[in-house]
């Protein structure tokens, strides 16, 4: 067997755990492995595939980011070319990709990556390529699975970043608004407040009322609680607003923090500052449960493409590593449910949603 790996969409802790175990899974099986750089490039002409075995692998579970670079603007159902006008025009590359998977000599396709890139690889499959996903992303979205990796080591970030917040927060009796990723759930914001003893919690699952949010915040204040830390996802929105956007052509979220910020000073009078963690939560090394997740899915990958079952997505429902359609998986994304106990806990700990 020759088997291809591809990392696609945004980086993860935990990616290069994944591509260690998927090799030495290969090669204890005296398979060969490749690596497709930056997503699915080295099919459609971008650079060489990067032949991969024990020496290329060695030293790299601690490491953040992946050794074959990824992209979040490679899909080649719409792959973005330039026309000689400088205008770009979207191409349907798909039959390239199949051919050139093919004159490679591949056998197998491990595609490691989040809703957008399983979605591509799930039509890729249906085309009649032959691949097992890995699902990957901070945001912890993607349906089937109870976690994926990069999630713990991004909440960690997060849950560190807050903690800093409380000190120059109490000394200066300021608000501070801290926003992190959560495009669609608000997996992040939630655990990292929750943990980091967040005063609010703003998730894209819960509209929010910022009279509520600041009704919060002046109760603190006549309690003598001069200082307030406010924690939002990124996709967080007011009741009857919109997500806010730094991007619209591309859909790029950003600057709920600052307006929350803007909205919470204004309406209180109190000082408040905003701070975005951005891919800060992307980066650093993995942590002890990232790492072996990672390695789990990915010696479970391999598994799969011995027994041929193709179409699949490993997925974590403890104690075990499962299986599941990546049809069914993407059916079916995660959101925080709000009968959860989490939101439970933070409700009786006295955390405001702004509801």
């Amino acid at each position: 067997m020759r088997i291809a790996i591809s990392t696609g969409g945004g980086d993860a802790p935990g990616l290069n755990a994944v591509i260690r175990a998927v090799v030495l899974s290969a090669v204890h099986r005296g398979w060969e492995c490749v690596g497709i750089r930056r997503g699915f490039g080295s099919l459609l002409g971008e650079g060489e595939l990067l032949p991969l075995g024990p020496h290329e692998v060695r030293g790299i579970t601690h490491l953040g980011g992946t050794i074959l670079g990824t992209s979040n603007r490679g899909n080649p159902l719409k792959w973005r070319m330039q026309r000689p006008d400088g205008s770009w025009e979207e191409r349907d590359r798909t039959q390239e990709l199949l051919d050139s998977f093919r004159a490679n000599r591949l056998d197998a396709l491990v595609a490691i990556g989040g809703e957008g890139t399983l979605g591509i690889v799930l039509a890729l499959w249906k085309k009649g390529l032959p691949v097992v996903g890995v699902p990957k992303t901070i945001d912890n979205d993607v349906g089937g699975t109870v976690a994926t990796f990069g999630f713990d080591t991004a909440v960690a970030t997060a849950t560190d970043a807050i903690d800093k917040m409380h000190s120059t927060a109490e000394s200066h009796e300021r608000v501070m608004v801290v926003e992190v990723m959560g495009r669609h759930a608000g997996f992040i914001a939630l655990n990292s407040g929750i943990a980091g003893s967040a005063d609010v919690i703003l998730i894209p699952e819960i509209p929010f009322d910022i009279n509520k949010v600041c009704d919060k915040i002046r109760r603190r204040e006549a309690e003598g609680r001069h200082f307030s830390i406010v924690v939002v996802a990124e996709g967080a929105a007011p009741k009857g607003g919109t997500v806010s956007l730094v991007d619209p052509s591309h859909e790029r979220l950003g600057g709920i923090g600052d307006k929350v910020a803007h909205s919470i000073e204004q309406m209180t009078g109190k000082e408040t500052r905003a701070l975005v963690l951005g891919h800060l939560q992307r980066g650093g090394s993995p942590t002890t449960f990232d790492r072996l997740l990672a390695l789990r899915f990915g010696a479970a990958a391999v598994r799969l493409i011995a027994e041929r079952q193709f179409g699949m997505m490993v997925a974590l429902q403890p104690p075990r590593i499962v299986t599941l359609p990546l049809e069914e998986a993407l059916a079916m994304p995660r959101r925080v449910p709000l009968d959860s106990d989490t939101i439970a806990t933070a409700r009786d700990l006295g955390v405001s949603f702004g509801d």
